[in-house]
């Protein structure tokens, strides 16, 4: 069964999707951002491919899309934060959100439905293209090379972010240490599937083996027994220290079940069972043993030590329709 996007239509007025909400109630001091309309782009996008009448997703794309493109600067990069009031609050946006809107137009450059926003996704997709080299941080250069992967685009920039994924983690992997950087942060699956996703699509085999090996490092460090347990922020994982437990983020949920569907796509044996695994960590099967969505297709902002929090932003709920819709696409 599809998930609800009932929950994320009430946090998507006719400007954007609501960053942050008061329990299941959209806050609306908090305004809107490009990271949140980039994944509320793709996610619409995934729910019209699973269900094309659905007229939430139609319209939940159409803001989204018109959001992204408002957003972008004439040198191609983007702004972040807009107030509820309709106003720009940055110069220009943080790398994060850059690569995460490069990915969602990416992604509406072949899969929406409707040829105009298609093409119109394009031309701002080709514009952003020459900001990815400015990027100085690995998070930014993922999420660009799943737009990347998404358009099929294989020439230069593909092969130079893919390089760089390389070059990352020659620098770090060393003996059990085998990451692209000193210490495991957030949404750390999308680095593992980046890489893989820009191998296949370039054909290259070595790119691809230290994909899944370091996909592998990445499994052993987020379980507990047979739980998916993500690396918590409140200290993450340095390399040589003990991971934080606690708080757990469904962003990387979201981002193990894409990462495990990619190896799944490439013949990796018992992927698809991780995938299944960091998919019920919504659905309750994580170390506290309480679910964190609701049949509105809202999620809990995360799993802390003393419960689940109970606000339902986007961010979250994004996470978890990613996820679901992901599976439910396979």
């Amino acid at each position: 069964m599809f998930p609800s996007l009932a929950h994320l239509a009430s946090l998507t007025d006719d400007v954007g999707t609501i960053q942050h909400a008061f329990g299941t109630l959209p806050n609306r001091a908090t305004g809107y951002c490009t990271d949140d309309l980039a994944r509320s782009a793709i996610v619409a996008l995934q729910h019209q491919a699973l269900e094309s009448s659905n007229r939430e997703a139609e319209r939940i794309a159409h803001v989204a899309l018109s959001f992204l493109l408002h957003a972008q600067l004439p040198d191609g990069r983007f702004h972040n934060f807009m107030s509820y009031g309709r106003e720009w609050l940055d110069e220009v946006g943080t790398e994060d959100s850059c690569g995460r809107a490069i990915w969602a137009l990416g992604y509406a450059s072949t899969h929406a439905l409707h040829a105009d926003w298609r093409e119109r996704s394009a031309v701002a997709f080709e514009r952003a293209l020459p900001t990815i080299e400015g990027f100085t941080f690995l998070r930014p250069l993922a999420y660009a090379a799943l737009g990347l992967a998404a358009a099929g685009l294989r020439g230069a920039p593909s092969a130079a972010v893919l390089a760089r994924l390389r070059a990352a983690f020659a620098a770090n992997a060393e003996g059990e240490w085998q990451w692209y950087e000193p210490s495991m942060t957030y949404d750390n699956a999308r680095l593992p599937q980046a890489e893989l996703l820009l191998a296949d699509l370039l054909g290259d085999t070595h790119a691809r083996d230290e994909a899944l090996l370091a996909l592998a490092f990445y499994r052993a460090q987020n379980l507990d027994g047979e739980l998916f347990s993500p690396v918590g922020n409140r200290g993450w994982l340095p390399r040589g220290s003990e991971r934080a437990r606690f708080d757990q983020q469904p962003l990387e949920a979201a981002a193990a079940v894409d990462a495990f569907m990619a190896a799944d796509r490439a013949g990796l044996r018992g992927a698809r069972g991780d995938a299944e695994r960091a998919l019920q960590w919504f659905y309750g099967q994580n170390v506290l043993g309480i679910p964190l969505v609701d049949e509105r297709g809202g999620c809990s902002d995360g799993v802390d030590a003393d419960g689940i929090n109970a606000n339902r932003g986007a961010e979250s709920t994004l996470a978890y329709l990613m996820a679901a819709q992901t599976w439910e696409l396979s």
